[in-house]
């Protein structure tokens, strides 16, 4: 297939579509990732002209059905399969290229055109090395005292580590001059090859040798220097024409690293202010932020979940919702929505809508708890605390809501939804204080409600 003429979302029973499009929009996600971000932006970019990832890594996986056939997209924006749109892969993103490789010959291959990707020269790459730090790092916390993070041992946190500390960092933009950066690669080779050796802690370390990088970096070079580009020059031309741009935040806002649930978090800004570092465009052109959120609460690797089930119905939710990991494979942990925590992301965001995901998954339970207030050694509370100690610490505070059954799958209405899921929805919007925008029911991009603004 080709990325041609996708199905349209239905629209709300106004006819209207409720999301703007002035200057640009962010969609975020407000939970521990896996919300459904994807199929949103693919939804939304045929109303803008651009889309730009700014964020995370390979280690952030994004779904996406159109006509019936799945996408697994991990560092490429979902509007590349909009024909036509620009798709940037932004200087807050750090890339792997084999990754970025494997992804656009798997696109190739099933008839989508990469011509309109673009790659930031800022973006950072990740290096051999930092996967083997990666694994290295997880190894010793999880044999300590300590508790591992639960990482994909991609190398993303190594890498984003190596970019603060600036001096033995690669930039997709080294890749133009290898000449140069063979020379860097001569002191950043046998440094890295020591410091893994004691990180190892006495296991056989790698060793990382010039010569065998300078030819990887040199294939990399060879194949990806047509799509490395100036790009936060490249979007605020496209500003100054008076275009739009959607912004692609992957992994979600508990996950970040200033405001999320500190330490079992990524390494990146997943909030919506990390738009604006991570593109180079200003907060100014941003007009809206979309927060996307699961009907129910997810989450993978290490940490705390207050509303986690660890029982048969967790696992019907797990498996009629596809909890399995679109980058790892790994099964997602399961647990009734929690409404403190995704107020708490909204507000952070400055949400102006809300897009409820996976709504489809919770047809035919007979009763819905929602968490809406947390019992802490302090009391009672309706307030969240981004800190992983204090998480562990609490117990959720259930209110409790009549299910809803049927097959939601067909439903382009908000009238078409069965009275229960209706109640759970404006449940939703009242307790977060932010109108719900889109629900979506189904898989597919046309299994999708807009409610009118």
């Amino acid at each position: 297939m080709t990325s041609a003429g996708p199905t349209l979302v239905a629209a709300s029973d106004a006819g209207v579509a409720p999301v703007s499009t002035r200057r640009g929009t962010v969609v975020v996600g407000l939970q521990w990732g896996d919300e459904g971000k994807g199929k949103i932006v693919h939804m939304l970019a045929d109303r803008h002209d651009a889309v730009v990832r700014y964020n995370g890594g390979a280690n952030a996986g994004h779904s996406v059905v159109v006509g019936g056939e799945r996408f697994a997209l991990h560092l490429i924006p979902s509007g590349l399969l909009h024909r036509g749109k620009a798709s940037v892969i932004g200087n807050g993103v750090v890339i792997d290229p084999d990754q970025l490789l494997k992804e656009i010959g798997a696109l190739e291959a099933r008839g989508v055109s990469c011509a309109n990707l673009m790659v930031s020269d800022r973006a950072h790459v990740v290096m051999p090395w930092h996967k083997a730090e990666d694994e290295a790092r997880e190894r010793w916390l999880s044999e300590g005292a300590l508790r591992p993070i639960g990482t994909t041992k991609r190398g993303i946190g190594p890498c984003y580590a190596d970019k603060v500390q600036r001096g033995t960092a690669v930039r997709m933009g080294d890749l133009l001059y290898v000449d140069a950066l063979r020379e860097r690669l001569r002191v950043i080779c046998p440094m890295k090859t020591a410091l893994l050796g004691a990180l190892k802690g006495g296991v056989e370390p790698p060793r990382f040798e010039v010569d065998d990088t300078v030819a990887l970096v040199s294939m990399w070079a060879s194949r990806l220097k047509g799509l490395i580009r100036d790009t936060t020059a490249a979007l605020h031309e496209m500003l100054a024409l008076g275009q739009s741009i959607l912004f692609e935040g992957a992994n979600a806002t508990l996950l970040d690293v200033d405001h999320g649930t500190y330490p079992f978090v990524t390494s990146s800004s997943c909030s919506a202010a990390g738009a604006a570092t991570g593109s180079g465009v200003p907060m100014s052109a941003i007009g809206d932020v979309l927060g996307v959120m699961k009907a129910y609460s997810t989450r993978v690797g290490g940490g705390a979940m207050p509303t986690e089930l660890t029982d048969e119905l967790g696992e019907r939710i797990r498996q009629r919702g596809r909890e399995f990991g679109t980058t790892t494979g790994r099964p997602r942990r399961v647990g009734w929505l929690d409404l403190v925590a995704v107020r708490y992301s909204a507000r952070l965001n400055g949400c102006t809508g809300l897009s409820i995901m996976l709504l489809d998954v919770l047809s035919g339970i007979d009763e819905l708890r929602v968490c809406t207030a947390y019992d802490t050694p302090a009391g009672r509370t309706e307030q969240f605390t981004p800190d992983g100690a204090w998480l562990d610490r609490v117990r959720p505070v259930y209110q409790s809501i009549k299910g809803f059954a049927g097959e939601l799958g067909s439903a382009r209405k908000l009238s078409e939804l069965p009275a229960g899921a209706r109640a759970y929805i404006d449940l939703v919007e009242r307790f977060v204080g932010v109108p719900v925008r889109i629900v979506s029911v189904g898989p597919d991009r046309a299994q999708t409600i807009e409610c009118e603004a």
